[in-house]
């Protein structure tokens, strides 16, 4: 069993933001399975079925993303599962635009939704899948650089690298983290 999460922050107004990334590889990889995101649990939009043989649980957490942890951790819990089979979509401003990593683990790096991920499992030996979306403009600010949606010329290195982010996650599955990173990584 695999919990694959896309992190962001719910509701319209952040809907096609860039810290919203998360959210819109795992909707994609939810219309590429055919599962539903709709039900209200663990703090979170969720969606269950089956892939290569694996019941996975899809999940868009509903905390705003510094509070992912919580979520994920009552995901956790629920569906006692082991820290190695969540895996962790999210937009990384130290990759360029259509950029993608996969690494089994590591640190939280500048994002505060891993951050809160890591606090609350106590551990960082889980994958992710990180979307690359550049670092702000000369004289913005951070945060209204993540919450800014993207430029019509950045979207097509954009689909292109969510699209690898959703073939990443089945590899990840499927053949394993090491493999996804060979596959996908660049």
């Amino acid at each position: 069993m695999y919990i694959i999460a896309g992190l962001g922050n719910p509701g319209l107004r952040y809907a096609n933001t860039r810290h919203n990334i998360g959210f819109i590889v795992l909707d994609m990889l939810a219309d590429k399975l055919g599962i539903d995101v709709n039900k209200s649990k663990h703090k979170a939009l969720i969606g269950e079925g089956t892939f290569a043989g694996e019941k996975i649980v899809l999940a868009k957490p509903q905390t705003y993303m510094n509070l992912s942890g919580e979520s994920i951790l009552d995901l956790k819990n629920w569906y006692k599962v082991e820290d190695s089979r969540i895996i962790i979509i999210y937009d990384d401003i130290d990759l360029d635009i259509g950029v993608l990593r996969i690494r089994p683990s590591g640190s939280a790096g500048t994002h505060n939704g891993m951050r809160s991920i890591i606090y609350q499992l106590k551990s960082q030996d889980f994958p992710r899948v990180r979307v690359g979306i550049g670092r702000p403009p000369e004289g913005w600010d951070l945060k209204d650089y993540v919450l800014s949606t993207f430029r019509d010329d950045e979207i097509p290195k954009l689909k292109e690298a969510c699209q690898r982010a959703v073939e990443g996650v089945e590899l990840i599955i499927t053949k394993g983290v090491n493999y996804a990173m060979s596959r996908c990584n660049g």
